[in-house]
């Protein structure tokens, strides 16, 4: 019996190599059982799959009906060509169609010494039929000392042991300890084919006199075709990333029987139709594929592209560019962005509350300290002794953080920090805009009645918050789930159309006297929150 798992000491224990498995078998076009299983059941369990093809079949669900097995010669080749460049972890041996092939597996297997080698006998049919003739029986039977680990079924392990096929889960057992004893491998004895309704499974080691059970009832389904092949690769994959058999076997086990369970789900062929390799991995992570960073950011901006349009065309804005903007819608709009940002502020600490890393905990902490520190200077040297403006959040100002601090609330930090982007990242594309004169050469004058408050709109030490603000959200949307990225997506556009609506209000529809209606549905006036930059450059 052999066992040379290697470990690499160059690979770090916290990002393990990903197995490299070479299925030795035969092909199945139908793709439920054969190095079609076998591929697909590396790879679901976390596994690199490779396959070099001893047979080719003519089956379906139903059966064979041809098999053609090519040149001796050329399988050799295949192998020698797998191993001459690739590095493998693992064996997994399946259909092997007559002596000379078992020989010549055998051969290379003596020459190349694999790690792991898992041989799964394919000797005897599901309807009870011998596939192989005396002579390559015989020479299966030296092939099993080259092998760490053979999964046959209850027949199979009959011919091994040279008996009658058991009827009972004690003559199984006993027959996998006669042949683990006699060729000196471990065996995984299997009950699939009892009748009842367990379905245990034992891995016997006769060198350690142990075994170990796992025990199983049985899974209501036709869709067992495939079943052997996929288990014994998934236990030769797991092998190599779990360190030990039991716990591989335990694993590859609970990874079947989830397959088992959703089989029929495929509805592939009139007969046994194949296990579903890959319905946990569909269900847990979906099939949609993940976007980039760089690709969420791209899409959420042109999402919001309706909006920023709606923003560059506003009275608001436009006036503000020109220097035609009143004293009083200026002064009005800087009063409400003062009562949003106290409660920004707070928005913003609960995001580094939130934040898993140290980095962000302290990003959104700085830019909730800034945001503190910009509502003072605001009112102290913007609005200190100016009559007749609002004490309280207007209607616009109250949704915006009505939105916000539910969003925190709520506990999601990744959408939390979706929900605060818009503030940074509309606020710094305005501003450079501004700068660069795509809204004229106006904003540039030094004798802008807003100047000294313009300038900070395109700040660099707020650029740069932004564009943190950005990488942090983007890098968790690209991480998440399809259903978690939706609602990040969701709370941003949200944000953004309320920021649209909140540079609408001082020469919007809305008049002075309903900005200053006490609110009726919502918490107390907000005292509001944040950012990095100086105030004017955050206003809300």
């Amino acid at each position: 019996m052999r066992d040379r798992l290697s470990i690499d000491p160059s690979h770090s224990p916290a990002r393990p190599r990903i197995p490299r498995v070479l299925s030795i078998a035969g092909s199945d076009p139908s793709g439920g059982a054969g190095i079609q299983a076998d591929l697909k059941s590396i790879s679901a369990v976390g596994g690199y799959g490779m396959a070099v093809i001893t047979a080719l079949t003519a089956q379906n669900t139903r059966g064979v009906s041809a098999v053609h097995v090519p040149p001796v010669e050329f399988l050799t080749d295949q192998l020698d060509a797998i191993a001459e460049d690739i590095a493998i972890d693992a064996v997994k041996l399946g259909m092997l169609a007559n002596a000379d092939v078992i020989r010549a597996v055998g051969a290379w297997l003596d020459r190349t010494r694999p790690p792991v080698v898992v041989l799964d006998p394919v000797m005897v049919s599901t309807s009870g039929h011998r596939l192989l003739d005396a002579d390559a029986e015989e020479a299966m039977m030296q092939l099993l000392p080259l092998a760490d680990l053979v999964t046959p079924n209850v027949a199979e392990l009959a011919v091994l042991a040279g008996g009658a096929p058991a009827e009972t889960w004690d003559e199984v057992l006993a027959q996998a300890e006669a042949v683990s004893a006699r060729h000196g491998v471990r065996v995984l004895a299997k009950g699939g084919h009892l009748a009842g309704d367990d379905a245990p499974d034992a891995l016997v080691d006769a060198a350690s006199g142990e075994a170990w059970m796992f025990a199983g009832s049985r899974i209501a389904t036709t869709s067992t075709h495939g079943t052997g092949c996929s288990l014994s690769s998934a236990v030769a994959t797991l092998r190599v990333s779990c360190g030990d058999w039991a716990p591989a076997i335990d694993e590859a086990r609970q990874w079947l029987r989830e397959s088992l369970r959703h089989g029929d789900e495929l509805e592939v062929g009139g007969g046994h139709g194949p296990v579903h390799h890959f319905s946990g991995l569909w269900a847990r992570g979906g099939v949609q594929t993940a976007p980039t960073a760089a690709e969420v950011e791209a899409d959420w901006w042109n999402e919001i592209a309706d909006v920023r349009a709606g923003i560059d065309d506003l009275p608001f804005i436009r006036a503000l560019a020109d220097g035609t903007l009143g004293r009083e819608p200026f002064l009005s709009y800087i009063a409400q962005d003062a009562l949003y940002l106290r409660d920004y502020a707070r928005v913003l600490a609960e995001a580094a509350r939130l934040a898993p890393d140290s980095a962000a905990q302290a990003f959104w902490a700085q830019s909730a300290h800034g945001c503190i520190i910009g509502e003072l200077e605001l009112h102290r040297e913007r609005l200190g002794g100016h009559d007749g403006v609002p004490a309280r959040a207007d209607a616009t100002t109250t949704a915006y953080l009505d939105h916000l601090l539910a969003t925190a609330a709520r506990g999601d930090y990744a959408t939390l920090t979706a929900a605060v982007l818009p503030c940074y990242w509309l606020y710094t594309d305005l501003g450079v805009r501004l700068a660069d004169g795509h809204f004229g050469s106006r904003p540039q004058d030094a004798d802008h009645p807003y100047a000294s408050w313009l300038i900070t709109y395109a700040d660099p030490a707020f650029a740069d918050a932004t564009r943190q603000a950005i990488d942090i959200a983007t890098g968790l949307a690209a991480a998440a789930t399809p259903e978690a990225r939706a609602r990040m997506l969701a709370a941003f556009r949200r944000s953004a159309e309320l920021e649209l609506a909140f540079f609408d209000v001082p020469l919007g529809l809305t008049s002075a006297g309903d900005r200053d209606e006490e609110r009726t549905d919502a918490a107390p006036a907000a005292e509001p929150a944040a950012t990095t930059a100086p105030v004017e450059a955050v206003p809300a």
